[in-house]
């Protein structure tokens, strides 16, 4: 399950507008107003304008809380050890430092959040555009598996558009990453079922569910799950969210019988092919095993290349009547939940795709 929060009443309190804050790298930077708080923090806007105040257009945030919490101590040292490193080669500058008694940082605003958009499109994207962003998630998580880490809860509302560019897509929020392989060494293949069904119930893969730690494996499935909803609207186990036993075995039954149960969950007329050989390929892979991430990014590529759509060309959020939704976060009020609305942690800018190679995979813990 989805770890507990703490209240509000352990939120920092608040931070007076003006205040100037200097970075572990001496950089100092003006707070703005506080535009959004949650179970374990504040955002404000922030600005390296010293002289001015903070502009409702800022383009960076300040993410605020106690050092005895837990979320942003990870999401810190995620980007210390996987971001930081090469962060200008890969996407937007982050920075991770600690303040007196509290622990912020300062990080770039993005914008509206996948989930915003897929509520408010009818609980349905359009299949070109849910690959699209299936294959820029592929090249996020090579990248960060590569540091080794995992993510942990790919969803919606961890993704985001740019700010300024609504084509760009960033995978946010790394409360909850987990380093499986520290300094090298993969952790080791152990059911838990104390520690079993964590994470966000609809998405959360099966070795959670078994309470195995996160592997590479488990982020991908979990992906796979995250697109086959956007494109059908509904997953088959979403009626029985709290009864985790069905969940499993739901999701059980759905990997044994691929390729055929994706296509029975499939709307009328769409082909949801790619998706169930994505699957199908995950399932495949044992426990340490490392996914061919090029095999992946070429089963989702596929549906789009006979129609002559680039997946890091512009994506469709048009609406039913063909209207383009505006990119409401620049206007509308930041919802109240730091892992919601339009200030979340940043992630990582797209890598381009080399070329693709198919090999088969075979599974074994």
């Amino acid at each position: 399950m989805p770890p507990k929060r703490k209240g509000k009443s352990n939120l920092p309190v608040p931070l007076l507008e003006g205040v100037i804050l200097k970075d572990n790298e001496k950089k100092e930077w003006r707070l703005g107003p506080m535009i959004a708080q949650g179970g374990f923090g504040l955002i404000y806007l922030a600005s390296p304008r010293l002289d001015i105040p903070v502009k409702d257009d800022a383009m960076h945030v300040i993410k605020v809380e106690y050092l005895e919490n837990g979320p942003l101590f990870s999401e810190l040292k995620f980007y210390q050890r996987a971001a930081k490193q090469d962060h200008k080669a890969t996407g937007p500058d982050n920075f991770p430092f600690c303040h007196n008694s509290y622990r912020f940082m300062v990080m770039e605003r993005l914008g509206e959040d996948l989930q915003t958009i897929f509520e408010r499109r009818g609980r349905r994207l359009n299949k070109e555009t849910v690959l699209q962003i299936g294959v820029r998630m592929l090249d996020v998580l090579e990248y960060i598996h590569e540091n080794e880490y995992v993510h942990g809860d790919i969803k919606a509302a961890n993704l985001l558009l740019g700010y300024r560019n609504p084509h760009e897509v960033y995978l946010a929020d790394y409360g909850l990453a987990y380093r499986y392989c520290p300094n090298g060494n993969h952790k080791e293949y152990q059911e838990n079922p104390k520690k079993g069904h964590n994470g966000t119930m609809e998405f959360t893969s099966l070795d959670a569910h078994k309470g195995v730690a996160p592997s590479r494996r488990g982020d991908l499935e979990i992906l796979g799950y995250c697109m086959l909803q956007w494109i059908c609207g509904n997953l088959p186990w979403e009626q029985s969210l709290r009864i985790p036993e069905a969940v499993q075995a739901a999701k059980t039954k759905l990997i044994d019988e691929l390729p055929d149960s994706v296509t029975r969950c499939a709307p009328t007329g769409t082909d949801c092919g790619e998706i169930a050989m994505l699957l199908e390929n995950v399932s495949n892979l044992a426990y340490h095993e490392k996914p061919d991430y090029e095999v992946l990014k070429k089963i989702l590529l596929s549906g789009l290349e006979h129609k002559g759509i680039s997946y890091n060309g512009m994506l469709d959020f048009t609406t039913d009547q063909g209207t383009p939704n505006k990119r409401a976060a620049n206007h509308r009020k930041v919802r109240n939940d730091i892992e919601m609305g339009c200030m979340k942690c940043i992630g990582f800018i797209l890598i381009k795709t080399t070329k693709m190679l198919i090999t088969k995979k075979k599974r074994g813990d």
